[in-house]
């Protein structure tokens, strides 16, 4: 009995692996193979004749040293204002006592049900009446501070002795000295899983930069992905080539941040 739930278990965790692994590593190998073999029918998942032509053509029809710097920038802003708003908002809700409080919480609560796409057309007005469409600070502007990271922050705070808090408070240290030299050394493990998962929002995001994004020279990574495929014409060696350029660095930042995503995670989703 106990053999056979094993297997059970090992069956169903192969079959989950497949299902998570098995889209990156047919994109992976798709992007060595030509776009007649791609189309072939039946399909075949190791190329016959590998190639590097895709990867190739992916930086002489693209500026990859610009869109990917483009990308850095945007996110660095983001994932840093998140950090930072996200805490201190969270900090405000969990360690300062002020009428309104519980409503302000709802409030945030309230925001994470509201579909972003819904936001899309008055955010747009907003940086376009500040004449920041097509600039960096109009790229970044709506995403510098999440519910999700509040949520977040807030959840795992909470969990923060309060007493920690008002024996600094004695000892005459001021709320920005609390926040910053005692409160947010403890909050390391949340800080890294919101600061993955906002970097992988952002530099995965497509809708916003390519409404905002008004010259080549300020599009991201994936709207200048996007903008190599036409209606007459998709290349789709090229595009697999430029899927795996733009996950490559969040696979990499997963993998050195996992241990502390998964503790975030846990910690978060448990208190």
């Amino acid at each position: 009995m106990k053999r056979s739930r094993t297997a059970a278990l090992y069956a169903a965790l192969t079959i989950g692996l497949a299902a998570v692994a098995g889209p990156f590593l047919w994109t992976l190998l798709g992007s060595f193979k030509t776009d007649a073999e791609i189309r072939r029918d039946p399909p075949t998942f190791l190329p016959v004749r590998w190639i590097t032509g895709n990867y190739s053509a992916l930086f002489e029809r693209m500026d990859v040293a610009r869109v990917t710097a483009n990308s850095v920038i945007v996110a660095v802003i983001v994932v840093a204002a998140n950090l930072l708003f996200c805490s201190l908002v969270a900090y405000a809700l969990t360690k300062l006592d002020f009428a309104g409080r519980r409503f302000v919480f709802g409030l945030v609560l309230l925001q994470m049900m509201v579909p972003g796409i819904v936001l899309l057309i008055p955010q747009f007005v907003t940086v376009a009446s500040l004449n920041l469409a097509d600039t960096y600070a109009g790229i970044v502007l709506p995403g510098l501070v999440t519910p999700l990271g509040v949520f977040m922050m807030r959840q795992f705070m909470g969990e923060i002795p309060d007493e920690l808090v008002h024996a600094a408070r004695v000892d005459g240290s001021g709320e920005f000295r609390i926040f910053f030299q005692i409160v947010m050394p403890l909050c390391k493990p949340v800080l890294a899983t919101l600061g993955l998962i906002t970097f992988m929002g952002s530099w995965n995001g497509f809708i916003w930069p390519a409404v905002v994004a008004q010259h080549q020279e300020m599009y991201t990574l994936p709207v200048a992905l996007a903008s190599l495929s036409s209606r007459e014409t998709v290349h789709y060696g090229l595009l697999l080539a430029g899927v795996i350029v733009v996950i490559t660095p969040v696979l990499l930042l997963f993998v050195s941040l996992q241990r502390y995503f998964v503790q975030g995670v846990a910690t978060a989703g448990l208190k």
